[in-house]
């Protein structure tokens, strides 16, 4: 019951806007009129320069915009090259790591390794005597 209330009420409320004179005969919007319907010289002067000055405020305003969508651009650009840059730093760190790691793993031998070579070693000697 309250909700339909509430429903009708702001019903009324716009179409009390809808049908306001304020609404329906704005006047002074800018936009691109046309110019041909008047009859004076000066008048068609007059729309074809306020054209003129909305077109040249909308491109400033698009400039404007589109710089600024440009520069963010080339700041998150530049913030990504350096983040690639710290990565490849890792990287290469790790890189380095692994090989000094798989370097020193090759240079010294398991005990699985060890084991077999005194074996092999031990009754060597023994035939040699």
């Amino acid at each position: 019951m309250i909700a339909s209330t509430v429903r009708i009420t702001f019903a009324a409320f716009v179409l009390s806007l809808a049908s306001s004179p304020a609404i329906v005969h704005a006047q002074d919007v800018p936009g691109i009129e046309i110019c041909t319907v008047e009859k004076t010289m000066e008048r068609r002067t007059s729309c074809l320069q306020s054209n003129v000055d909305f077109l040249q405020k909308t491109i400033t305003k698009l400039t404007t915009d589109n710089q600024q969508k440009l520069d963010a651009a080339n700041r998150q650009i530049e913030a990504l090259k350096a983040a690639v840059v710290s990565l490849q730093k890792v990287v290469s760190e790790l890189q380095s790591a692994k090989m000094a790691e798989d370097a020193k793993k090759a240079a010294t031998p398991t005990a699985k390794d060890a084991a077999p070579a005194a074996k092999d070693a031990a009754p060597a000697k023994d035939g040699a005597k």
